[in-house]
């Protein structure tokens, strides 16, 4: 990718996160509001990634999984790119952005270079606050930390 005869490079990269796992980082200043990268993968439908993903007895879930709609799910575990490693965080700097059924994530304020990026995932679960403080905690540390990723 070029911009006035430059190569423009990414501003983030993927390395080790406190968080959890690998996350993905500022490399340089990201300006609110700047689209940063698309959460892409495999569209299959919400049948198959209950199929796929479904509680199969696993104490803790790991997916990689982003709902488009009622129908549609991004399945960034088959030919997902670096957008599947941002991690969630309950005081997040970046914001999934559904854009004709295109998911993009933004910065929702400036972000510094070396600073991790994250986003709310907003977890939608069938389990009860306490099963899914359990099933899905929440690792990011923010002081108001709600101490899972599901969104009650």
């Amino acid at each position: 990718m070029k911009q006035n005869g430059k190569r423009k490079t990414k501003p983030f990269q993927v390395r080790k996160s406190r968080i959890h796992g690998r996350g993905v980082f500022a490399v340089r200043r990201i300006r609110k509001e700047q689209r940063i990268v698309e959460y892409i993968g495999k569209r299959i439908t919400q049948a198959d990634a209950d199929r796929l993903y479904g509680n199969n007895g696993n104490k803790h879930h790991h997916t990689l999984l982003f709902a488009v709609d009622d129908h549609v799910v991004i399945d960034a575990g088959q030919g997902g790119g670096p957008a599947r490693f941002i991690n969630h965080s309950c005081e997040p700097n970046c914001e999934a952005v559904n854009e004709d059924g295109r998911i993009f994530i933004e910065a929702i304020r400036n972000i510094q270079p070396g600073v991790e990026l994250t986003y709310d995932y907003q977890f939608e679960a069938d389990e009860t606050p306490e099963e899914a403080l359990e099933l899905y905690p929440c690792r990011c540390g923010s002081r108001n930390c709600r101490k899972t990723i599901v969104k009650f």
